[in-house]
């Protein structure tokens, strides 16, 4: 399940907490993820040169898919722990449908809009997890799907004046309108007005979402168990921290702390 690290959040990385069967074939598939993510989002190349990378990766999928061997070597590793643990494709095919839609979209119509963009960008990645895990329970992946879109958010809240560098704003177009927040505010890193109260809606129906996959963290038993229960307690971690100041997102964008690491490692252990 994910943990936010690194450039590409939200997952893994052969940490401790996973056994040592499973580290290769998260690697892998965080390998695929983080460059394919920076292929959307890293350099200064064109759209165009962008979309071309990314149809590769699909053209690689392809060849994988016809038990043919892979051409970039990205994919090598990848190709092996997909027939080792027989991973579906779908998944794969999903992130990067998301990270093309980074290169071509940048503006959300509505809420609904922002979770079809995080059933590709986020909830993959815990269906992948739990597939390793050889866990293919209905109810787990619905509740994998609530934790993993939930995290997504929490990185757009986190991330909104980052993104906003980059032209894009990962907030509801009709909810920023109705809280009278304009681009030029979020420009600015502007929190007057009704921002605050715009924050806070994001906040808790995030936090809400968080907490309706919260139940899977205790049905999973052993490390994968431990490693999403120290996982939620993170995003709740950070959605405080929004809650208490929605303006440190232009000013410090809240991250997770060694002590709020010890806090939750022991509430996720106890």
């Amino acid at each position: 399940m994910p943990v936010p690290v690194d450039h590409y959040e939200n997952f893994p990385v052969a940490s401790w907490l996973l056994p040592k069967r499973l580290r290769r074939p998260v690697e892998a598939i965080y390998r695929f993820a983080r460059s394919a993510d920076d292929i959307a989002d890293e350099g200064d190349a064109a759209p165009a040169e962008r979309l071309r990378q990314l149809a590769a990766y699909h053209d690689e999928l392809d060849r994988i898919e016809r038990g043919e061997t892979p051409t970039d070597p990205v994919f090598g590793p990848l190709a092996v722990a997909i027939r080792a643990h027989a991973i579906p494709l779908a998944p794969f095919r999903d992130l990067l449908s998301a990270f093309a839609q980074d290169v071509e979209k940048k503006r959300y119509a509505d809420f609904g809009e922002i979770m079809d963009y995080c059933r590709r960008s986020a909830n993959p990645v815990g269906r992948l997890m739990l597939h390793l895990y050889g866990d293919r329970d209905p109810r787990h992946l619905a509740y994998s799907d609530a934790v993993c879109s939930s995290l997504q958010l929490i990185n757009f809240l986190q991330d909104i004046a980052v993104d906003y560098s980059k032209d894009r704003i990962y907030l509801p177009q009709d909810e920023l309108a109705a809280h009278h927040v304009s681009e030029a505010q979020i420009a600015q890193g502007d929190t007057r007005g009704l921002w605050h109260m715009m924050m806070h809606k994001q906040i808790e129906r995030t936090r809400k979402l968080l907490q309706a996959g919260a139940p899977l963290g205790r049905q999973l038993k052993g490390r994968i168990g431990l490693e999403l229960r120290v996982t939620i307690r993170g995003g709740e971690a950070i959605l405080r921290k929004l809650h208490a100041d929605p303006g440190c997102v232009f000013h410090h964008r809240p991250v997770l702390t060694k002590k709020d690491w010890l806090i939750m490692l022991g509430r996720g252990l106890f």
